[in-house]
């Protein structure tokens, strides 16, 4: 029996919430969340305890155009790994917000460690 929306929406959400209290981002080693929807992805890297963003990308972003949504992912990545640069900051805690590791949640995952965060 195949699942609806709201079905597969619940368990990403029940396993993004088990994932974060586990996780928490700091401004010295803040969180790299990311939210994938059909069409684009984003990127943030948040600092929990002040409960701020301290750098974001995304793929609606100009510069961004790639051939497939694994190259967009990817340069989402790199992009977000360039503005942590600019603000001192070269260690992060990924946050996959309960999407599989794979495909473009993984493309934008090795963009940002190409582009020299490390996780």
């Amino acid at each position: 029996m195949a699942k609806g929306k709201k079905e597969k929406v619940e368990r990403r959400m029940r396993i993004h919430q088990s994932i974060r209290e586990d996780m928490m981002g700091t401004s010295v080693r803040p969180r790299l969340s990311v939210y994938r929807s059909n069409k684009y992805i984003y990127a943030q890297l948040i600092d929990d305890f002040e409960g701020h963003t301290l750098a974001s990308a995304s793929s609606l972003e100009d510069g961004i155009d790639g051939e497939t949504p694994m190259d967009e992912s990817r340069k989402v990545g790199e992009l977000i790994a360039e503005r942590a640069q600019e603000e001192d900051i070269d260690k992060v805690v990924f946050d996959r917000g309960g999407y599989q590791y794979h495909g473009r949640v993984e493309a934008l995952a090795e963009g940002a460690r190409d582009g020299g965060l490390d996780f």
